[in-house]
């Protein structure tokens, strides 16, 4: 949680890495603790269950009486959602797909949805867990004013959470970069079924954001289906590795930092 001496904000920071607490340009999708850099911020980091980072979480709280509270991954692995980063922020894993790679190259956009289509089917069923349900008491209480989640799993909301900004978007959703149109992402997981029925058979091991530990397959035959209203490239509604967080969302968030 982050706030301010001198603008009044106050803020957690739930699941982020702190080595993640670093400067960097807003608008790119490296990390949404930059707000903390609020000049005159009161924040706390809240990565440990250690009796001593539990107390003080609490003193925070109970110092502060309305909070900004900003969430990563780490709030959703109890649900069963992989991370990408170790608590020093190095990778565990490959390099999640980059959003130019992902627009200019075929072969990219096969290899995510045909990972995707296999990873989806546990993703799409994750639930909340106790970190989410305790921050959406702190909202009934009238101690939270705004969430603002690097998630896109919209688990704050599926535990009842109403003020929530998803800062990188939502993955239960695909957009057209085309027209814009929008799909829900679990009737486009029907279509891609239907266009692929042969990779159904297949498992792998959960990866984060809904993707699956495919590395070796041949994804030349996957078929990816393109926007039904005008023919362009469907991607999911989340902000990729290298995309812009839109200003508009950006904007917000600071608004409700500042006011908080």
């Amino acid at each position: 949680m982050f706030g301010a001496e001198q603008t009044g904000a106050r803020a957690f920071a739930a699941g982020i890495s702190p080595a993640r607490i670093k400067p960097s340009p807003a608008s790119i999708r490296r990390s949404g603790s930059d707000l903390a850099k609020c000049r005159g911020a009161d924040y706390i980091c809240a990565m440990s269950n250690a009796p001593l980072a539990n107390q003080s979480l609490q003193d925070f709280v109970a110092r502060h009486q309305r909070l900004f509270v900003l969430t990563g991954a780490g709030c959703s692995t109890n649900s069963g959602i992989p991370d990408y980063r170790d608590s020093h922020g190095n990778w565990k894993r490959t390099q999640p797909v980059n959003f130019q790679a992902f627009m200019s190259e075929e072969h990219t956009r096969r290899r995510y949805w045909a990972r995707s289509l296999i990873g989806w089917r546990r993703f799409g069923q994750a639930r909340p867990n106790d970190a989410h349900h305790a921050l959406a008491r702190l909202e009934a209480n009238g101690r939270c004013g705004m969430l603002l989640t690097q998630n896109v799993d919209r688990l704050h909301q599926s535990a009842g959470h109403r003020q929530v900004i998803d800062l990188h978007g939502r993955l239960d959703l695909v957009r057209c970069m085309g027209c814009g149109a929008k799909t829900p992402r679990s009737e486009f997981q029907d279509t891609l079924g239907r266009a692929n029925a042969e990779w159904l058979a297949l498992d792998a091991s959960d990866a984060p954001d809904g993707d699956a530990d495919l590395e070796h397959a041949d994804f030349s035959s996957f078929k990816v289906p393109a926007c039904e209203a005008c023919g362009g490239i469907l991607k999911p509604d989340v902000v990729f590795f290298g995309e812009n967080v839109p200003r508009d969302v950006v904007a917000t968030a600071q608004d409700h930092l500042t006011r908080c």
